[in-house]
């Protein structure tokens, strides 16, 4: 015998009829919403779905709508209450009615929402990745970096077109003290499922140049809270835990601190804060190298007064010294030049002496003296003749005596007797 059988349209009023008359009429779920978008006539539109644990991958799915009077109140308590828009991405637990039509199948019915339920589960999201990165060891690497004390190269992420960079890059200029500050901008997509890459690769890029800054800015002005999900992922705030400079957040929200918050160097509530924490900290800089200047001139002073004063002690005991010391001298001189003198004036008569005794001996020696003793002397030619040896006949020879000269010739020698005849 055949079965009965049922037209779609039969069966899928049997499924009404059975889920209207066999379920309660409300549910509470926990969802993930997707694909939410609202019509022109304010009817929200979306879906819900679950994800796996483990694989993320999506293990269950429903339509879900919000009708226009329900939305309006919902939309603006939920934004309220957890400070951002209800929107796609968001873990939430809604109350829904469950419905089924025969042309547009099953869908769910949001009838309320229970914000404190999303708040959690973004709290809860952001442990957990804090949790993972301490159990890696990388939670704190980026605060414990020291920041140079003149810190004035900045590398900075953010979008170009953002009023918070201006913001920050005036504030920088401006500073009272007048401070030279340099900064370079890395653009970077701030907001929306491109930004968690867009950060990445920002941050890539300033590694490249590393050597060139001495910190890194990620600064973003405003916006809904719910832009700052990319703040709270792991990959993004991994890379900042690890990166080689100290980094500055400043991404506008005073009230949510994200995990990127928790793993930078320094946090700052917004663009303005961030740029007033450089200004700041170089600001402290500079005061202490203006102290420590102030102290050098004041020490050098107290120095040079010192050695001043030692100097011119110096310089006294020197003078003394020195007076001391040509007195010592003088003596020595005066009394050496008192020997050399002494000396002298032995030599000196010594010599006197010596040449007395030789003007004596040649006194006597001299022939003056001689002939004056009765003594004769005869010359031929100038020559002394000491023997008849030496004399010829016809040679004429001079014979002087005391009072003259005389002139003889000689006639006859007598070798015999020693004498010559004249």
């Amino acid at each position: 015998m055949t079965e009965k059988s049922f037209s779609l349209s039969e069966l899928n009023r049997r499924v009404k009829s059975a889920i209207r008359d066999h379920l309660p009429e409300t549910y509470w779920i926990r969802a993930e919403t997707s694909d939410v978008r609202r019509n022109q006539n304010g009817h929200c539109y979306l879906e819900f779905i679950e994800k796996d644990a483990a694989t993320h991958s999506i293990v269950a799915k429903a339509r879900g709508m919000i009708w226009s009077n329900v939305f309006q109140m919902l939309s603006a308590y939920f934004e309220t209450e957890t400070g951002q828009p209800f929107t796609s991405g968001l873990n939430v637990l809604v109350r829904v009615s469950v419905e089924f039509h025969e042309l547009y199948g099953f869908s769910l019915t949001v009838v309320d929402v229970d914000p404190s339920f999303t708040v959690g589960e973004i709290a809860r999201n952001r442990q957990l990745v804090l949790k993972q990165l301490e159990e890696e060891g990388v939670l704190t690497l980026n605060r414990e970096l020291p920041l140079v004390e003149l810190a004035n190269r900045i590398a900075v992420i953010s979008s170009p077109t953002a009023a918070g960079y201006e913001d920050f890059r005036d504030q920088l200029s401006k500073n009272p003290g007048g401070l030279a500050f340099y900064t370079r901008l890395f653009p970077a997509v701030m907001q929306g499922d491109r930004s968690e890459v867009s950060i990445i690769a920002a941050l890539e890029k300033v590694f490249q140049y590393s050597h060139l800054f001495d910190a890194v800015a990620i600064i973003r002005g405003g916006g809904a809270t719910s832009d700052l999900s990319c703040f709270d992922s792991y990959t993004v705030a991994t890379n900042v835990a690890q990166f080689p400079l100290p980094v500055v957040s400043g991404i506008g929200h005073e009230r949510d601190v994200t995990v990127l918050d928790h793993v930078a160097h320094t946090r700052a509530k917004t663009p303005t804060a961030v740029a007033e924490f450089f200004i700041n900290h170089l600001t402290r800089t500079a005061t202490e190298l203006i102290g420590f200047q102030d102290r050098i001139v004041s020490e050098s002073e107290t120095v040079m007064v010192r050695e001043q004063s030692e100097l011119f002690t110096l310089s006294k005991e020197v003078i003394h010294q020195s007076t001391l010391l040509l007195q010592r001298e003088r003596a020595v001189v005066a009394q050496l030049s008192g020997t050399l003198k002494h000396s002298l004036r032995q030599q000196l008569q010594r010599e006197h002496h010596f040449v007395e005794s030789r003007q004596q001996y040649v006194q006597m020696v001299s022939p003056e003296h001689i002939l004056r003793r009765g003594y004769t002397l005869t010359t031929r030619n100038g020559r002394i003749i000491t023997s008849l040896k030496g004399l010829s006949v016809d040679d004429i020879i001079q014979t002087q005596f005391r009072d003259g000269v005389s002139t003889s010739v000689i006639t006859l020698l007598d070798h015999t007797e020693g004498d010559a005849s004249s």
